[in-house]
């Protein structure tokens, strides 16, 4: 009697890139790229393309194609495997907070102040979590490595001072929720060319937020 012929059958990981898109990350695609119309980036003939691509796209390599060259936009699941911890099924807003590398910072702190300055070096992600204190993040003399870096802030009853080179450029478009409290841009660089470029999210409850360029000497 012969011997039996067995098959094996093996299943590939899936990657970003792989998996499917809902409508709902189609939709916000489709904002991102409103956005971009609105800053410059694209002309009408591009948004018209990119937006029948975005809305036939079935994986998420497949929407990230619309994005890669539109700076700070990129949907970084869609170039790496997702990181364990992070829901898939998140809302598309958490989706788009984090570089392609995959790396973050994370800044907590409770009724206390969370302060970066000086010559430290920045990473490309950075969550900033503050409860009843005050954040200040001074970027001026700081070791940046990325063209883009991505804030994501969660702060409640407390205030946020940024301070960005005078070279760099905010991109705060993302900024889900600002309540009791109020948002002062001071660099007025939202949508203008710059490098590095900050792009902005989250939330502040209660506080201000403060975007402004280093403080200029008597003779500067």
């Amino acid at each position: 009697m012969g011997e039996e012929e067995q098959s094996t059958t093996e299943t590939k990981p899936l990657s970003g890139r792989d998996i499917r898109v809902s409508d709902a990350e189609r939709e916000h695609v489709v904002e991102v790229l409103q956005k971009a119309i609105g800053l410059g980036m694209l002309n009408l003939d591009e948004f018209t393309e990119r937006t029948d691509r975005a809305l036939a796209s079935k994986t998420r390599g497949e929407l990230n194609a619309v994005l890669t060259d539109l700076p700070g936009l990129t949907h970084p699941e869609a170039a790496m495997i997702p990181r364990q911890q992070q829901n898939p099924w998140a809302p598309p807003r958490q989706q788009y907070a984090y570089g392609a590398s995959g790396q973050v910072m994370e800044l907590n702190g409770k009724y206390s102040a969370l302060q970066r300055n000086g010559n430290w070096l920045v990473p490309e992600s950075m969550v900033v979590r503050n409860k009843y204190g005050a954040t200040k993040l001074d970027f001026s003399q700081a070791e940046i490595q990325h063209p883009v870096v991505y804030i994501e802030l969660q702060v409640k009853w407390g205030s946020v001072e940024i301070t960005i080179p005078e070279s760099g450029a905010v991109d705060t478009n993302s900024i889900t929720d600002i309540k009791f409290g109020s948002f002062d841009d001071r660099t007025r660089s939202n949508g203008r060319p710059g490098t590095p470029r900050f792009v902005i999210t989250g939330r502040v409850h209660g506080g201000a937020l403060i975007i402004k360029y280093p403080r200029r000497g008597f003779f500067g």
